[in-house]
C-alpha cells in the first residue's frame, strides 16, 4: 500500500510518502520570503513522487491534517486532497492537528493551541474540546497530571512544551494515524475542521 500524507495547517509543511509501512520520503518545508509554505505543496508532492518513481495513480491512501490551524493552510490541504482523491479514485483520511500533536508524548497528553480571543483549541483524554477560555484550560491542567503540548504563544501562559521549539516528525505521525483511520476513505467525507469561523475577509 502506498500512502501520501501532507499537512499545511501548522507552522511548517510536512509531506510523507510511505510504501508498505516503510518511509520512502519525508519532507519539511518552511515559509520562504513572503510565500507561505502551502504555496509549495503541489510542487513538493510532484518532486517526492518523481524521486521515488511513484505515479499519482499508484497512491492508495491520502492522509491530511484537517485542522485546526491556519485557515489558508487548512483550505489548501483539504482541497488538494479532495481533488486528488476524486481524480485518482483513492481513499482519504483526515486527522486533526490536535490529535497529531498529542502523539508527541505517551504520558497523558493535553494539547492546547492558540485560538486567539484569549482561548485555546483543546484536546485531552482523546477528545477535541473545541475553543476553550484560557482560564478554564489552566484549571484543567491543574486538575490532572498532564503532559502539556502547546505552541510558542501559549507556552509562557500554560507551560509545558512547544511543538514549535523542537523537530518532531509530525508528517510521519500523520501518515501513521491516517492509515489507522482510513474509514471508508470517501473523499466526499473529507471536510476541514474549522472550530471557529474564519477571520473576516479570508
Amino acid at each position: 500500500m502506498i500512502t501520501l500524507a501532507f499537512d499545511t495547517c501548522l507552522d511548517k509543511m510536512y509531506v510523507v510518502l510511505k510504501k508498505d509501512g516503510q518511509i520512502l520520503s519525508s519532507r519539511i518545508v518552511e515559509n520562504q520570503d513572503n510565500k507561505y509554505h502551502s504555496a509549495f505543496l503541489i510542487s513538493t508532492l510532484q518532486e517526492i513522487m518523481r524521486e521515488n518513481n511513484v505515479k499519482p495513480q499508484d497512491v492508495d491512501l491520502i492522509g491530511v491534517n484537517i485542522g485546526p490551524g491556519s485557515f489558508t493552510g487548512i483550505r489548501a490541504c483539504v482541497t488538494v486532497a479532495r481533488v486528488m482523491a476524486q481524480q485518482l479514485n483513492c481513499r482519504t483520511a483526515g486527522v486533526s492537528s490536535l490529535e497529531i500533536l498529542s502523539k508527541i508524548s505517551d504520558n497523558n497528553p493535553l494539547v492546547a493551541l492558540d485560538a486567539r480571543k484569549n482561548s485555546a483549541y483543546l484536546y485531552y483524554n482523546g477528545e477535541i474540546k473545541g475553543a476553550v477560555p484560557l482560564d478554564e484550560v489552566e484549571e484543567i491542567i491543574k486538575s490532572g497530571n498532564f503532559t502539556v503540548i502547546t505552541d510558542n504563544k501559549l507556552k509562557p501562559v500554560l507551560g509545558g512544551i512547544s511543538y514549535q521549539e523542537h523537530s518532531y516528525q509530525l508528517g510521519q505521525i500523520l501518515a501513521e494515524l491516517a492509515e489507522q483511520k482510513d474509514d471508508e476513505g470517501n473523499w466526499r467525507k473529507l471536510k476541514p475542521l474549522y472550530i471557529q469561523p474564519p477571520p473576516m475577509g479570508a
